[in-house]
Formats: structure tokens, C-alpha cells, sequence
């Protein structure tokens, strides 16, 4: 809660600059997959076009390079849909400060594996059950590990490593 007070003049600068930069709402929020498969909204500041899932189908739809990139990694390397000032605030991680309200109602802590989206359960399987037998985290190993620089399956091992080692330490 004290983090909130001490960053709420970031957040309302980096507010401000969203709003400038594009339209649509400051903050995002995505269903996804936390401990025990419980599902819950995760806020983040806002990093990508409104019609950011429009673009997302044509871009698979007419590009079979993305869509490989996209069906391997869930993430495209350059992708169109991120808006200037979203480009800083990933780069930085500050889009996801508002994470922090994930954090005090509960859903994540501030390490341990990423949140992930119903779909991307199958990408765990069998491993899924031992990933998420603890809260997902705003960072975590695959974060300080190479982050979008390493593979799913990486990510995975990562976060089956935190689960079966994390402690207090």
C-alpha cells in the first residue's frame, strides 16, 4: 500500500502520457491464470493500440512468418500493435506497476512465474500443476533470465524451477 502512495506520481505521469499518445483507456485488464488455476484480472497500464486484437488477425492472417513467431513465442518481436509511449513502458516494465493492486487483493506476489492466459495452460502440461502451485509473480526467473530473449519451453523449466525451489531467501 505504501508503494502505491510513493508511485502514484509516476503513475499519473505515465497516465498522461498514454492518454496523449493514443485513445482508449489508461489501464488494461486480461483474465488470466494464477495459482491453483484460479482466474482473476490482471492490470497493467495500457501498451498497445484499442484495435490492437483487429490488427493482431490480419497481421496472422497475412503473414505466415508472425504467425509462426506468434504460435512459438506468444509475443512478436516487432510488433505494430505496441504504441510509442508503450515501447518505453515495456522496455522499463512500467506497465505493469498497477500489478500492484494484483498484489495487495492477493492474486500475485511480486516474484514467482508470469501470469499466463487459459491457453497457454497446454503449454505447461504435465508442469502445469507444479508451476502454479504458488502465486504468479510481477517478476520472477524467466524475467532476470533473458526474458523475451529465451524460448516458452525455457520459461517454462524457469518457472518450474522458482515453484520447487522458492523460498523466504
Amino acid at each position: 500500500s505504501i508503494l502505491i502512495i510513493f508511485l502514484a506520481p509516476i503513475c499519473l505521469l505515465i497516465a498522461i502520457a498514454i492518454k496523449a499518445s493514443s485513445r482508449g483507456p489508461i489501464l488494461f485488464k486480461h483474465k488470466r491464470i494464477g495459482k491453483n488455476k484460479k482466474e482473476f484480472s490482471c492490470y497493467k497500464f495500457r501498451t498497445m493500440h484499442p484495435e490492437a486484437n483487429s490488427m493482431l488477425e490480419e497481421l496472422l492472417k497475412n503473414n505466415q512468418d508472425i504467425k509462426n513467431e506468434f504460435e512459438s513465442n506468444q509475443k512478436l518481436s516487432k510488433d505494430p500493435r505496441i504504441t510509442s509511449i508503450g515501447k518505453y513502458l515495456r522496455f522499463t516494465s512500467l506497465d505493469e506497476i498497477p500489478q500492484i493492486i494484483n498484489v495487495i487483493k492477493g492474486e500475485m506476489s511480486f516474484i514467482g512465474p508470469r501470469p499466463i492466459i487459459k491457453d497457454e495452460i497446454k503449454r505447461y502440461g504435465e508442469n502445469f500443476t507444479m508451476a502454479f502451485s504458488v502465486l504468479p509473480g510481477m517478476s520472477g526467473l524467466w524475467q532476470v533470465s533473458g526474458r523475451n530473449k529465451l524460448s516458452y519451453k525455457r520459461r517454462v523449466q524457469l518457472d518450474i524451477i522458482y515453484a520447487k525451489n522458492q523460498n523466504f531467501k
